[in-house]
C-alpha cells in the first residue's frame, strides 16, 4: 500500500519525529510512504517524493519539518477538495494529515467528501478538543519558561516591569503552563477579559510590598474588558485568522504611564516553536507516527489520534475540531491563587 503523509499549518517541534516513525512503520510492514511538500499546497499542485527511512532516519531531534509546510486551505479553492482527492489518488492510496485545527478541519472535510485520511494532533497552541497534548506544546513551554527566568533577571537589574507575549492564539495554554512554572506575578489569558485598571493597581502595589520588578506573561489574543484582542494587520489568511500582536507593547505603554514603574515588552513569537523538540514530543512524536500506520491499516480512515492521560486512543476527526479546547475556569483559578 502507498500511504501519503504531510503536515499543514505552522510549524511545531517533534514533526519530523512523527515523520521518521511513520517511514519506519509502512517500510516495516512491506508499505510505501510518499512524502507531500508544503502540506495541503503539495496535494493542490502535486508535489511529492518517495520516502525510505534512510532518508529520516536522523531527523528526530530537528526541528520544523523536514516536508514544510503552508497555510493552503483547499477548502476555499474552486474544485479545491476534487483536485486535491484526484492528486492523492495519483500517488497513494490513502493519507496521514499531521496537523492542528485548521489542517485537521480540512482533513475532516476531504473525509466526509470521500478521501481516505487519518489524523495526528499538532499544534503549539495545545487547542485541539478531545486529546490532552499535541505535538509541540511541550517543547514551546519549556522555550518560554527558559527565556521567562532569563528576562526575570535583567527586569530585576534594572527595577523594571517585563511584559513576555507569547503566541496561542485564541487560547491560553502556552501562557498558563509557562507563566505558573516560571513563577510569573500576572498571567493574562485569552479565556478571561482583563481590567486594565485593576491590572495597574495590582502592579503598583508591588511598591508596598518591596517589590522593584516582575513579570507579566501575556497571551497574544488576550482581551481588555472595554475591547477586543489587538492585530498586527487587519488581513486574514485563508482559514479567516487574523494575524495577532501588540497586546504586550500596548501593556507596557500603560503601565509604564499609569503606575510609573519602567516597563519593557518581550514578543517571544515563534523562538517558542523552532529549533531543538523536547525529549517528550521526539517520545510523543514517535509514539503518535507508529500508531498513525496502525489506524490505516485497521482502515480506520476519518479517525485522529488523541492522548488520554499516557494512552493513544483513536477519535473520529470532527470530535478533534469542532471546538477550541480553552483553559478551565479551574486552570485559570489556579493561576489566580498565585497572584494576590
Amino acid at each position: 500500500m502507498k500511504i501519503a503523509v504531510l503536515t499543514g499549518g505552522g510549524d511545531a517541534p517533534g514533526l519530523n519525529a512523527v515523520i521518521r516513525a511513520v517511514v519506519k512503520n509502512a517500510e516495516e510492514n512491506g508499505h510505501e510512504i510518499i512524502g507531500i511538500r508544503r502540506g495541503w499546497a503539495g496535494l493542490v499542485n502535486l508535489d511529492s517524493l518517495p520516502l525510505k527511512y534512510e532518508d529520516v532516519w536522523d531527523i528526530v531531534g530537528k526541528g520544523g519539518t523536514m516536508l514544510g509546510s503552508s497555510r493552503t486551505n483547499p477548502v476555499k479553492m474552486p474544485d479545491g477538495v476534487k483536485k486535491v482527492s484526484e492528486n492523492l489518488k495519483k500517488v497513494a492510496e490513502g493519507l496521514i494529515a499531521i496537523g492542528g485545527e485548521d489542517t485537521l478541519g480540512v482533513a475532516n472535510a476531504l473525509y466526509k467528501a470521500g478521501v481516505k485520511v487519518v489524523g495526528v494532533p499538532k499544534t503549539i497552541d495545545n487547542d485541539l478538543s478531545n486529546t490532552d497534548v499535541t505535538i509541540g506544546f511541550d517543547t514551546a513551554v519549556n522555550i518560554t519558561v527558559e527565556a521567562i527566568d532569563r528576562i526575570r533577571t535583567t527586569g530585576e537589574s534594572h527595577d523594571r516591569v517585563m511584559i513576555v507575549e507569547v503566541m496561542g492564539r485564541h487560547t491560553g495554554w502556552i501562557a498558563l503552563h509557562s507563566g505558573l512554572a516560571a513563577g510569573a506575578e500576572l498571567i493574562l489569558l485569552p479565556e478571561e477579559k482583563f481590567d486594565l485598571d485593576v491590572v495597574c493597581k495590582y502592579i503598583a502595589s508591588w511598591k508596598s510590598k518591596g517589590k522593584r520588578s516582575g513579570i507579566v506573561v501575556v497571551a497574544e489574543g488576550a482581551e481588555m474588558k472595554e475591547s477586543s484582542y489587538i492585530t498586527t494587520d487587519a488581513k486574514t489568511d485563508s482559514f479567516g485568522h487574523v494575524r495577532l500582536g501588540g497586546i504586550g507593547q500596548f501593556l507596557a505603554d500603560e503601565i509604564e504611564k499609569r503606575v510609573g514603574m519602567e516597563t519593557r515588552s518581550v514578543v517571544l513569537g515563534h523562538l517558542a516553536r523552532g529549533g531543538t523538540p523536547s525529549a517528550f514530543d521526539r517520545y510523543f512524536g514517535t509514539r503518535l507516527g507508529l500508531e498513525a500506520v496502525e489506524l490505516v491499516k485497521q482502515g480506520k480512515w476519518g479517525y485522529m489520534l488523541s492522548l488520554q492521560g499516557t494512552r493513544l486512543v483513536s477519535i473520529p476527526l470532527e470530535s478533534g475540531v469542532s471546538k477550541l479546547k480553552t483553559v478551565s475556569p479551574e486552570m485559570i483559578e489556579t493561576a489566580k491563587a498565585f497572584q494576590k
